[in-house]
């Protein structure tokens, strides 16, 4: 994804305010929504919910972390500062302080806490896949 010059600076200013994470968490986020969303045929149709579930959501960024990462894919997160899906949970919350994402009320950090494993999905899932 090549972000216009005004997401870029978007993207720094969160990587200013909350340094845990790399400006390619950021990116890499925005880029799995938009692949789980076209998986669930959610994108770009007027009509539609284009509100995904966090469930829906660390679904879609745990396929997509494996389709472009592969079984590196947990070592690719954890250099972006991603360690778990607690640390997903804050990137999507601070893309939403940003004005990058919409929330509902009903999306919570604390429902991101409570998604997938990193050792099962990208250790041993990821492994399992390539046999």
């Amino acid at each position: 994804m090549n972000p216009s010059p005004t997401m870029t600076e978007m993207i720094r200013a969160l990587t200013r305010r909350d340094a845990r994470y790399r400006a390619g968490a950021y990116e890499f986020v925005l880029e799995a929504l938009d692949f789980a969303m076209l998986r669930l045929g959610k994108h770009r149709r007027r009509g539609t919910d284009r509100h995904l579930t966090v469930d829906e959501l660390l679904d879609g960024i745990r396929s997509f972390a494996v389709t472009q990462y592969g079984p590196l894919g947990r070592l690719v997160l954890e250099s972006m500062g991603i360690f778990s899906t607690a640390d997903l949970g804050e990137i999507v919350f601070n893309l939403v302080d940003a004005g990058l994402l919409n929330k509902q009320d009903t999306d919570s950090k604390e429902a991101f806490a409570r998604g997938f494993s990193f050792h099962q999905a990208f250790d041993v899932d990821a492994l399992v896949a390539l046999e």
